[in-house]
């Protein structure tokens, strides 16, 4: 394999590939509306994990509660205040906490922006083949087939 040049692997955040909102199905499409993802670790060619720089505007929540059977999950928050919610309940965290999830870690989680403020935060995850994303709180499953997405009612029956 021949080495990439160092000005291909520094990254503009503002080249970096973006995503707004989520691709849930639309009856759930509030759950990530308004987020801002950077895909850094796409950016420069990570295939084994991904990273990526999450804008969360105030009002904004993370995603729907979730965990994954098969890959681990990490988030460090660089600015703002967010509210992390798991099984436990609400914990406020801030800049400088690192919150992991282990794989197979039955305990949803999400975020909410309840401040004024925007929240900056880095996502990483690795990409373990056959994962499936359960959703605590909506009936709704992930599960990756054959490398893509599908998003299904936690009886198999699809949207």
């Amino acid at each position: 394999m021949a080495a990439k040049p160092v000005s291909e692997l520094i990254i503009d955040i503002d080249k970096a590939p973006m995503r707004t909102g989520t691709s849930y199905p639309a009856q759930f499409s509030k759950f990530g509306d308004g987020r801002i993802k950077h895909a850094l670790g796409d950016a420069v060619g990570l295939t084994r994990y991904g990273v990526n720089m999450v804008r969360m505007p105030a009002g904004t929540i993370s995603s729907a509660r979730h965990w994954h059977a098969r890959q681990d999950e990490f988030i460090y928050i660089l600015e703002g205040e967010v509210v992390l919610v798991t099984d436990e309940g609400e914990t406020v965290i801030g800049p400088g906490t690192a919150v992991g999830f282990p794989a197979g870690n039955a305990n949803g989680h999400h975020l909410i922006n309840r401040s004024d403020s925007d929240v900056v935060l880095l996502e990483v995850g690795d990409r373990t083949p056959g994962d499936q994303v359960t959703y605590s709180d909506i009936d709704m499953l992930n599960t990756d087939v054959d490398g893509k997405r599908v998003f299904s009612r936690k009886d198999g029956t699809p949207y």
